[in-house]
């Protein structure tokens, strides 16, 4: 919701407090009046006047509340597109052909990881890749130390998980 509407309903619900405080100051006093035998000293008398002060305090609390955010509240600018990594990180073009030299130097799993991360277009979730090599999550990350070492990817963390991305 916007500041200045929470802040009218806030001042609204204020002004419902106000008409419910006098409502009920109303109503006491004319119960105690009718019902006390001890006229203006009875200790009934004292205690309407604390209730209704202290009503009063809270209903004029809540409408400076109110106010603030209808004056100075400050409207937060609300993200309405998330980019994927892969808008985030414009991979060039990213084929096998691209990458033979590099795959000479690999081992039989270094290049299964490698064909995968190729196949994505260069971009993959470190998670993702586990699930379509069908490695460990542990053998994957040993995999992607040893190709980061030799400077052919680079993981990037995102949240809570890594987003692998090919070097070009």
């Amino acid at each position: 919701m916007r500041n200045k509407t929470v802040g009218l309903i806030i001042i609204g619900i204020a002004i419902l407090i106000g008409f419910i405080i006098f409502s009920f100051n109303r109503a006491m006093t004319s119960i105690v009046s009718t019902s006390c035998s001890h006229g203006l000293s009875c200790p009934m008398w004292g205690t309407i006047n604390f209730q209704t002060n202290v009503g009063i305090g809270i209903m004029v609390f809540v409408i400076l509340v109110g106010l603030y955010l209808v004056f100075f509240g400050r409207e937060k600018e609300v993200i309405t597109k998330v980019k994927t990594v892969k808008e985030q990180v414009k991979p060039k073009n990213i084929t096998k052909e691209n990458f033979k030299d590099v795959m000479k130097d690999l081992n039989e799993d270094e290049k299964k990881v490698l064909e995968t991360i190729i196949e994505a277009e260069g971009t993959i979730f470190q998670s993702d890749l586990v699930d379509k090599s069908g490695f460990t999550k542990v053998k994957v990350t040993r995999i992607l130390d040893k190709l980061e070492g030799k400077n052919i990817l680079e993981r990037k963390r995102r949240g809570m998980t890594n987003v692998v991305i090919l070097n070009h």
